[in-house]
């Protein structure tokens, strides 16, 4: 079955299942042991939360989980590190990377006000927000990861969250700017259309040529020539879209760089040609999304 990302219909959130086998028949988590459902590859589309791991921390709208691995099966508790490389844990990193959202289920936790007291809960979408290392309560390495609810529906705790562009279709929360809403507005981008353009280049920047290498594996960002949103309404559509380095995506993004007619890379300040655009076979690039992005940046038409 193809991994879905979101929602499954017919499964609203607060649904509850009596155990794990009703959660991969729902569709919801597919694993029968396994918390996370994911690989390095597609990206995790659930977790499970249940108290399983003593470093976890549960804040309602806001969860520290812990990895998978290195645990002894029978006590619970860690014996040995966790490594980024296995499965589920590469699968969270890239849904950071990708801005993917992530199923999270409760399960029964006495140590956590936000958890059912039996069965098993479906909590709606998370985003993985940020991951990292530390040396946990049995003195070996664990990786945790940072989720934070998508506000689509009623918040978990009290606590009011900072303004944040949520997935298409959600409506966004009124608030205060913060550094989250950039990563967060990456998810608003992160379409199959755009992951579709990446896979072609292999994550590989269409203007300097760099592929850039991190512990989740190879990672890119797709620009839209066209702008999506108001003013611009550009289309959501592989001949709208660019794979590029975080620094070309800025720099296109302002106007700092902008293409000619001819697909060249062209320096804003100088309008001097830099290189030609790197172009996979497959991927064809609407001229008039390049045109309406040049024209915002500039008076002329560059030909280069």
């Amino acid at each position: 079955m193809a991994r879905i990302f979101g929602h499954i219909k017919g499964q609203p959130v607060g649904t509850t299942y009596n155990n794990r086998r009703e959660l991969h028949d729902a569709g919801v988590h597919a694993p029968l042991q396994a918390g996370i459902s994911g690989t390095g590859k597609e990206g995790a589309d659930s977790i499970v939360v249940s108290g399983g791991y003593v470093d976890d921390e549960d804040y309602g709208d806001t969860i520290v989980y812990t990895g998978h691995g290195g645990r002894d099966a029978n006590t619970g508790r860690q014996v040995r590190n966790q490594e980024l490389s296995d499965p589920g844990n590469a699968g969270l990193v890239r849904s950071e990377l990708e801005g993917l959202p992530v199923r999270v289920i409760r399960g029964r936790n006495p140590d956590s006000p936000y958890a059912p007291t039996s069965r098993l809960r479906y909590d709606g979408l998370f985003r993985v927000e940020s991951h990292g290392a530390k040396v946990g309560i049995d003195g070996y390495r664990i990786w945790q990861f940072t989720l934070a609810k998508i506000p689509e529906e009623g918040s978990t705790t009290a606590a009011p969250r900072s303004s944040q562009t949520t997935l298409e279709g959600f409506a966004d929360t009124p608030g205060p700017p913060s550094v989250i809403e950039t990563v967060v507005q990456r998810i608003v981008r992160s379409t199959k259309v755009v992951q579709q353009v990446k896979a072609w280049y292999n994550h590989e920047c269409q203007i300097c040529r760099l592929t850039l290498s991190v512990a989740g594996g190879l990672y890119s960002e797709g620009a839209h020539i066209q702008a999506l949103g108001s003013p611009h309404y550009g289309p959501d559509v592989v001949e709208n879209v660019l794979c590029l380095c975080p620094n070309d995506h800025v720099l296109f993004d302002n106007g700092a760089i902008y293409l000619s007619d001819e697909l060249k890379v062209i320096d804003a300040p100088t309008g001097e040609a830099k290189s030609a655009l790197f172009i996979h076979p497959s991927h064809r690039i609407d001229p008039r999304y390049v045109a309406y992005h040049r024209a915002r940046w500039t008076t002329g038409t560059a030909r280069g």
